[in-house]
């Protein structure tokens, strides 16, 4: 960490200049004898970044990472969620990173330990902690000599695996993580009650349920419909039936949660289009619970393969988005006409259709290419 960057005239410069051309100040010369230019500009980016994703850190004397750790730490948004979940006394962030989730589960314990192998970055987080006046014990060492080590106990351990390989390429499977999770699952539940894990949004949930010792909750956490994050709690004590909680952050769409076993238990009900349609939002997508949303909220699926979902009269709660529609020819489509256009189950992409009909994106009308039990049918929002 170079701490010339905390000299009172180069924040001033940071903050001035936060806003333009990185490109063009990377040709010019640094106007400081003690940090580069690419420290300004590294400064600059990952400030933008942390104005949106972060804002709690925007203060002075904040020092950031480079702009991969900066892509790879939880939103304060994701990070507030999980903090929510869990409470105690003592609490160890074993791949602690820049540090976002530890400090907001740190909110809800007394002690506070960060462990990161990356000294430099370890050394970023204790002076931003330092600068925020929050007190914790931060340790650079490796996850594996930390485990042989330590004799402590914890009411918590949360871990967050690096998920791209010796290559920088990205890895999903928990073997193939570091750390292995697997490998490890039960050496961490030994030390603590509850270990908390974050994992990639493409993780497939069957496969952590088979694989994943005393799973007792999976949380898909969406921010505005973008899944972020899957989140397992796994207890020293195992749960006789995993639970599944869906949440879409910044939305004022409602939760969903149901137990593992009932997507496979759950009867869909099967209608042609009705007057309202209901297509899931991305978190309660990725549950995998098709059927289960047609049994809970009451409502009739198009077609096995199609997630969408229709009634005549209007459900509010629903956590999706919910469009008045109607059954349409495409022929009668018009040149330059504009819509938004929806694909599911259908042959053609979004891209495809707008090409076909000459069609213009945006605007306030819906179209929905898809199909029913009795074929494919276009369904167009009612204004």
């Amino acid at each position: 960490m170079n701490k010339n960057l905390l000299n009172k005239e180069v924040q001033e410069f940071i903050q001035k200049n936060t806003n333009g051309d990185f490109h063009q100040m990377l040709l010019r010369k640094t106007p400081f004898s003690s940090v580069s230019m690419q420290e300004l500009v590294q400064q600059m980016k990952a400030r933008k970044t942390a104005e949106k994703k972060f804002p709690f850190l925007i203060k002075e004397g904040i020092i950031f990472p480079p702009q991969l750790n900066m892509e790879q730490t939880s939103s304060q948004s994701t990070a507030v969620y999980k903090a929510q979940l869990v409470s105690g006394n003592s609490m160890i962030d074993l791949t602690s990173g820049f540090g976002i989730d530890a400090w907001f589960l740190s909110e809800n314990f007394k002690e506070i330990t960060l462990l990161e192998q990356n000294a430099d970055l370890l050394e970023m987080v204790e002076h931003n902690w330092n600068v925020l006046q929050k007190k914790a014990r931060f340790v650079s060492d490796k996850l594996e000599d930390f485990l042989k080590s330590n004799t402590e106990n914890f009411d918590l351990i949360y871990l967050d695996p690096a998920r791209r390989d010796e290559n920088k390429n990205k890895v999903f499977l928990l073997e193939d993580l570091s750390p292995n999770l697997l490998q490890i699952q039960d050496e961490l539940l030994s030390k603590a009650p509850l270990v908390v894990v974050k994992l990639s949004p493409l993780i497939d949930l069957t496969y952590l349920a088979s694989v994943v010792k005393n799973l007792c909750e999976i949380h898909i956490v969406a921010v505005k419909n973008e899944v972020k994050e899957i989140v397992l709690l796994i207890r020293q004590k195992s749960a006789e039936r995993i639970k599944i909680k869906t949440v879409n952050l910044e939305s004022t769409e409602s939760n969903s949660e149901f137990f593992m076993d009932e997507i496979h238990t759950a009867h869909a009900t099967f209608s042609e289009p009705k007057k309202y349609m209901y297509l899931p939002n991305n978190a309660l997508l990725k549950s995998g619970a098709f059927s289960w949303i047609s049994e809970h909220f009451q409502l009739d699926k198009l077609h096995p393969n199609t997630h969408i979902y229709t009634s005549d009269a209007r459900l509010v709660t629903f956590p999706g988005r919910i469009l008045e529609m109607e059954v349409m020819d495409p022929k009668i489509l018009k040149k330059g006409e504009q819509y938004n256009i929806v694909s599911k189950n259908y042959p053609l992409k979004p891209e495809e259709i707008k090409k076909k009909y000459k069609l213009k994106d945006g605007g306030l009308s819906y179209l929905i290419f898809t199909q029913s039990q009795k074929g494919k049918l276009v369904l167009r929002s009612v204004s």
